[in-house]
């Protein structure tokens, strides 16, 4: 029996080989991972690693002698090169390693700058891993002026971190709002106050031409005409699956490794979850880049291998934090057509429901987790709920569930 070979040691490949173990699974388990550190938290590289608040033996998902110790043979600083479908195995290290299932965990890759434009000069930096947080930590220096180059949460994140480490803070966002690939107005727009009160320089409808130096980066030209001096840049212009390995196979691939409802590809030997994988779901295929999708996806397809034939549901849920604002989602606000505002008893804490019609599609808690986890309770369920009794700051939330 060869067992199963799970590339990629990241959140969701290290769900997968533990539960696959929990569940009694009794044949050889390989975790593979590019990395030379055991499977890691990674939401917190861009806060509280970063600030310096927690240490790298924190970050780690499990110690590294649990692998050991339930059997999982843990490769780690390897690289698969290719994988053989014929005789059912991956190439790693010079060796073939054999599987009976294989589950691709690959997660994503970050979207850089163009070398044309600078983005390969010294002192541009991207955050996706631990190496790319302890590379570009030594910049962080109070007075230094850091240039951030999109306004997504992992963009406002880092804006987040700098501020609150004395840093000048000028952030660049295309579009006409930050946040508007995945949030509604009134979250971009309480967000760009948030940063405004910590003295960070948001400039919407605003993209860059160009960045400047020799060697290393030491300016920006932007589309606006104007010219900024900078000390260094962090891109965060989005992320893309990691389906080289999978396309190189020969798997379909539709935004991401193309998947059924359990997980499994156009391959029935291999697998994949996790922000690499695009899976059906309330008759739309989608792909979710999120810690607790990688779980439980990962855990569904752990499942699905020892024989379950179980559905994945997700139950999305996302979270951010920057200074001492916890932004809480619920649901996915795909084709909202209004928002309900809901006002909490301390100034900033507030929540925005999403609806579509009648039906309630997602919240934004901002320092509100009662109204967080009334709101993903209601979802999880395919309930939704009054707009009226939402937008009473002095109504019961929790009476919701009860209706």
């Amino acid at each position: 029996m060869a067992g199963v070979v799970v590339i990629g040691a990241g959140q969701a490949g290290a769900s997968c080989v533990a539960k696959l173990r929990s569940l009694g699974y009794e044949g050889a388990i390989t975790l593979i991972g590019e990395e030379p550190v055991p499977p890691y938290q990674r939401p917190p590289l861009s806060k509280k690693y970063l600030l310096g608040e927690m240490e790298l033996e924190r970050l780690f998902l499990r110690p590294e002698s649990f692998y050991g110790e339930n059997g999982i043979d843990l490769h780690l600083n390897e690289t698969v090169t290719a994988i053989d479908r014929a005789d059912k195995v991956v190439i790693a290290g010079g060796r073939q390693i054999a599987y009976d299932d294989l589950v691709l965990t690959t997660g994503s890759v970050p979207r850089r700058l163009p070398g044309a434009i600078g983005g390969e000069l010294q002192g541009v930096y991207v955050v996706r891993d631990l190496k790319d947080v302890d590379s570009m930590a030594p910049e962080f220096e109070e007075g230094r002026h850091v240039l951030i180059v999109g306004g997504g949460y992992i963009g406002l994140e880092a804006a987040a971190v700098a501020a609150s480490k004395g840093l000048k803070v000028t952030l660049l966002e295309m579009a006409e709002r930050i946040l508007k690939r995945v949030a509604a107005k009134e979250t971009s727009d309480y967000f760009r106050a948030l940063h405004g009160k910590h003295g960070v320089d948001i400039r919407e409808g605003v993209g860059l031409d160009t960045l400047t130096g020799e060697g290393r980066v030491s300016g920006a030209r932007l589309s606006d005409g104007s010219a900024l001096d900078v000390d260094f840049v962090i891109v965060g212009v989005g992320i893309s699956p990691a389906t080289a390995l999978a396309e190189a196979a020969g798997l379909e691939i539709e935004n991401g490794i193309r998947v059924d409802e359990q997980g499994r590809s156009s391959d029935p030997h291999i697998w994949a979850a996790g922000d690499c994988a695009s899976f059906p779901w309330n008759g739309q295929r989608h792909r979710l880049e999120s810690v607790p999708n990688a779980i439980d996806m990962a855990e569904c397809v752990a499942e699905n291998i020892m024989g379950a034939g179980k559905t994945y549901v997700p139950q999305p849920w996302f979270w951010s934090d920057q200074y001492d604002v916890k932004l809480q989602i619920a649901g996915l606000n795909a084709g909202y057509d209004r928002i309900v505002t809901r006002q909490g008893e301390d100034e900033g804490h507030v929540s925005f429901w999403y609806y579509k019609g009648d039906q309630l599609l997602a919240v934004d808690a901002m320092n509100e987790p009662r109204a967080y986890m009334v709101g993903k309770r209601l979802i999880d369920a395919g309930k939704s709920a009054d707009p009226d009794v939402v937008a009473d700051p002095q109504s019961d939330l929790k009476a919701l569930l009860r209706a």
